[in-house]
């Protein structure tokens, strides 16, 4: 603050003046009067000396108690400035995107860039594009264009064009695998990694478009370059073209790696390629793999079977040989996973689970250990080629060392049962306005139920009767509250079961992904591009869960849905160019947020130049 006066009046009045820049933009306000010159000669004989020396005192009280005391006028019938827009938009700026900035900046992607674009002669910020790109992901996700009409509702504002996105998008594709693997080891420093257990699975993503991409045959080399955009079988049921994700994450569900693959791909062939990568990502380390019984085929558990790889694998029990499933309903081997004392499933199926004494056992789990080295007994498939050059998928002969862990749970026998009786309940219904020129049966809905029995006399037309299947439903029951899991390690039973129970974890970041980042719909028609898209996609989840990692080592856990809601509300509004005010509430989130990075955003007001130097730090 300085003191101010016209020093060409011959009775100048002094005031407190402060001076506010923010950014390229000084703000110069008058603060507070002193007095007339006049005036101040009835108190002093030197009325400049104690102007000077009121300023003194302004200066002192702002430096002691970090504030200052203002004098505002309002003018209440004041216009607001016209303004070229078709339609207004808010003035406020979200400043709650420098907790995740500040995870981006861990991230050292500003390197990355560096690394990717030297010796090019690029003219903007590729790293700036990435940086805004993600952090809208997660906060406002939106097509690119949208994402661009809204860059100003960030606090930096940041200035770039429509085409340094693409172009950004590009240089991500070309660097793709030096990408995922620089996020890799930089996600390291921020937190420990375990990555002792690698869970893998897959989804797709539709696309807004009827029409998939065509195969194309390079003229010279004889190469076949395949359309990402492909019919296939949509997680969804939706009749549009897909992209397959395939996707591994460690043990707290941090994402590890991913690939994007064509939508008409078999998911089985896009594991062995990318658990390669990650091989080579963690410099030979050995690590488990774990997925469910569609990602566990028989070349899968072949390769986890050499090299010091190991596999835990969920299993079919119906697929199961007859001398397998002869085995698992055979009364006698079985324990209890908590304490390993014997149990037979007739008592399991015979306790009083409405008896408090009983909760114990209601939540347990009976297991049972098979060797199964045999791929014929898991129903496993391999492919054979016959004479004529046509590939077929035969029960395979192979042989592969391994077990077979067979769990008996009475909660999820109840559940399974429960499912079910609504199920035929809805057949029933069905069945009464049934109409034989419409009906189709499906495998996985309510009419696996119904069977139809034909019949006719001589002479006469075919009559068919529709009827539930009783035969069906029993055959299913049996199975009730069974659960298998392969696995070629020597550990105990306990302790795999819990390994394959956190693939939950895989689950949520593919519904994280579809849901809250909305990776889903895709616009984009170039394979590159595409994929580019799923980069920005895959960053901005593995910055969410890092900061729900740092969260939880706090000692605190949110919803995501909370989490993202905070950080959207944390906007500031700037009075008057002179500072910024907050306009949300101090929650549970955002104070548990402001004591894990420490930046300081639980105030009611900002300097710019505090706020500036806050950004500015974690900017790269």
């Amino acid at each position: 603050m300085k003191l101010w006066y016209d020093r060409k009046s011959k009775d100048p009045t002094y005031f407190v003046q402060l001076g506010i820049r923010n950014g390229k933009k000084t703000t110069i306000k008058n603060i507070a009067r002193i007095g007339r010159h006049s005036e101040l000669l009835g108190i002093t004989d030197d009325p400049l000396s104690y102007a000077r020396e009121q300023v003194a005192k302004y200066n002192e009280e702002a430096k002691n108690n970090n504030q200052v005391s203002l004098e505002l006028k309002i003018n209440f019938a004041e216009k607001l400035k016209a303004d070229n827009a078709t339609a207004s938009s808010s003035r406020q700026l979200n400043i709650g995107y420098f907790f995740l900035q500040q995870l981006y900046h861990d991230l050292e992607i500003g390197s990355f860039f560096d690394t990717a674009t030297a010796g090019s002669k690029i003219a903007f910020d590729p790293n700036l594009v990435n940086r805004f790109l993600t952090c809208a992901r997660i906060l406002h996700p939106d097509s690119k264009l949208g994402t661009y009409r809204h860059l100003a509702d960030f606090y930096e504002q940041p200035r770039f064009d429509y085409m340094h996105i693409m172009r950004t998008m590009d240089i991500m594709e070309e660097h793709y695998d030096e990408y995922i693997a620089h996020l890799f080891e930089k996600s390291r420093n921020i937190v420990k990694r375990d990555t002792s257990v690698c869970f893998y699975d897959c989804s797709n993503y539709y696309f807004e478009t009827g029409t998939e991409d065509d195969d194309y045959v390079d003229e010279v080399t004889g190469e076949t370059a395949r359309g990402l955009r492909k019919y296939g079988p949509s997680k969804e049921h939706r009749p549009n073209p897909i992209v397959e994700m395939g996707l591994f994450m460690d043990r707290e569900g941090i994402p590890l790696s991913m690939c994007i693959t064509s939508g008409s791909d078999n998911e089985q062939t896009t594991a062995i390629p990318l658990e390669k990568k990650l091989t080579q990502m963690f410099k030979g380390k050995k690590f488990i793999y774990c997925a469910d019984a569609g990602l566990g085929s028989l070349n899968i558990r072949n390769f986890n079977s050499m090299g010091g790889r190991a596999f835990i694998v969920t299993q079919s029990v119906k697929k199961l040989s007859g001398t397998l499933k002869e085995a698992v309903f055979n009364d006698y081997g079985y324990r209890l996973l908590s304490s390993d004392l014997p149990v037979t499933i007739q008592d399991m199926k015979a306790f009083d689970r409405f008896d408090k004494g009983n909760k114990e056992l209601y939540n347990d789990r009976a297991y049972k250990i098979l060797q199964a080295d045999k791929a014929f007994d898991l129903g496993l498939y391999e492919e054979k080629i016959l004479k004529n050059g046509k590939v077929k998928m035969v029960k395979s002969k192979a042989t592969v060392k391994q077990k077979i862990i067979i769990t008996f749970s009475r909660k999820m026998m109840e559940y399974q049962r429960r499912i079910r009786n609504r199920q035929i309940k809805r057949a029933e219904k069905m069945l009464a306005t049934l109409d034989p020129d419409t009906y189709k049966k499906g495998s996985h809905d309510v009419t696996r139920f119904i069977k139809r029995t034909s019949s006719t006399k001589s002479g006469e037309e075919v009559t068919d009767l529709y009827e539930l299947d009783r035969s069906a439903i029993e055959e299913e029951e049996k199975y009730d509250g069974y659960y298998a899991v392969a696995t070629n390690l020597d550990d105990p039973a306990k302790t795999i079961i819990e390994i394959s129970s956190n693939r939950y974890k895989i689950e949520d970041c593919f519904r994280v992904m579809k849901t809250n980042l909305s990776a889903r719909p895709v616009y984009h028609q170039k394979p590159e591009r595409i994929v580019a898209h799923f980069m920005i996609c895959y960053t901005a989840l593995l910055v969410y869960r890092l900061l729900e990692a740092k969260l939880d080592r706090y000692g605190t856990h949110f919803t995501i849905e909370n989490i993202i809601e905070t950080l959207n509300n944390m906007e500031v509004a700037n009075i008057e160019d002179m500072c910024y005010m907050s306009t949300y509430n101090n929650s549970q989130v955002c104070t548990a947020l402001n004591a894990v990075f420490d930046l300081g955003l639980d105030k009611k007001y900002y300097q710019p130049k505090e706020l500036n130097k806050k950004i500015k730090k974690i900017s790269r």
